[in-house]
């Protein structure tokens, strides 16, 4: 199985909101939500992309004949490449009725791993969604990262007990989602938390730490400040702020104030590994893909996850070469050109 049938074959199944486009830009689907889309007109979505695309690569093939080495260090687990698949969920909802969040993190996850990489694990109002996501978790040795939604204390202490339990490498949590419509309304709320409330909930957890929905040098000082090992630079692909600036765009900012206490991932708008190698330049450690992943499940199922999961890691180690850098350590802002 090659990339173009992965797509070909996610054609047949997913829909009618994600239309599987050949690179997933965020466009076909504006703002349909439910759906893969962004929220208010999909600006986001679509200029979290296109920041990428606007950044440029010097070439310089003039250098040590080196394979590149892409091993990246995620807390004491060296993966393959500085690549995470990035945690959605209510698949079913969004992306069709083929597979539901259960049947598609148990099957990501354990490719993932078996791939060289890590799958970050999606939440939901049903209970069942976490239950499965740890279960598959604990089967790969604790080879996978939950993330968890900002729920009320009491919710977040019985997931908390779920990712304990997997031996999960590290937890996340993406604060972000305080801005998805399913959340507005419960009872008791989930919604934004502050430093204190955060450090809290760190604690507990008792194991590295991930906030992802960091979008401001401020919020990833807070993140610090609370005891976050690491945070993701996002705005959780454009779904719950309209007219938000680029993940691309406040990356180096945010990765220049916090690098070297904590680590600094990003996502939103990745779709290849020129993209990855961008975004080390800018000062990421890793990256997180999202939607691809989810095409990736749909249209091969593990076979799927690996393909693509290649085809970003050639993409990234033929960047590497023909920009005459051998590590990701090597991948710096001198690799790109100021225009």
């Amino acid at each position: 199985m090659n990339y173009k049938e992965i797509l070909e074959t996610a054609r047949t199944c997913m829909g009618p909101f994600c239309k599987v486009c050949p690179e997933c830009n965020g466009k076909a689907c504006g703002s349909t939500m439910p759906g893969p889309g962004a929220k208010g007109i999909g600006d986001t979505a679509v200029r979290n992309y296109d920041a990428w695309k606007k950044i440029r690569i010097n070439m310089d093939t003039i250098s040590e004949n080196r394979e590149p080495d892409t091993a990246f260090d995620f807390f004491g687990h060296s993966l393959k490449y500085p690549i995470l698949a990035g945690p959605v969920g209510a698949v079913n909802l969004h992306y069709g009725d083929k597979l539901d969040d259960i049947a598609y993190n148990d099957i990501l996850v354990s490719a993932c791993a078996e791939s060289g990489i890590a799958a970050f694990t999606g939440d939901g109002t049903n209970p069942e969604v976490m239950k499965a996501a740890t279960k598959a978790i604990a089967a790969q040795k604790g080879y996978g990262i939950p993330t968890v939604k900002p729920w009320d204390v009491r919710t977040l202490q019985e997931k908390m007990e779920l990712v304990k339990a997997s031996g999960a490498m590290a937890v996340a949590m993406d604060v972000d989602a305080a801005g998805l419509p399913f959340l507005q309304h419960l009872d008791p709320p989930a919604g934004s938390k502050t430093v204190e409330e955060l450090r809290e909930i760190i604690q507990e957890a008792g194991k590295p730490f991930i906030v992802k929905g960091i979008m401001t040098v401020k919020g990833a000082l807070k993140a610090r400040e609370a005891g976050a090992s690491a945070i993701v630079v996002s705005n959780h692909g454009g779904r719950v702020l309209d007219q938000c600036p680029a993940t691309a765009e406040v990356l180096p900012s945010i990765a220049e104030a916090v690098k070297g206490s904590m680590l600094v991932f990003v996502d939103g708008g990745i779709r290849s590994g020129t993209d990855i190698f961008k975004a080390l330049a800018l000062g990421a450690d890793a990256v997180l893909v999202a939607r691809p992943y989810v095409t990736a499940v749909y249209g091969g199922a593990a076979e799927g996850v690996h393909v693509y999961t290649e085809k970003l890691g050639s993409e990234l180690r033929d960047t590497m070469r023909m920009c005459g850098v051998s590590s990701l350590s090597g991948i710096t802002k001198e690799q790109l050109w100021n225009s």
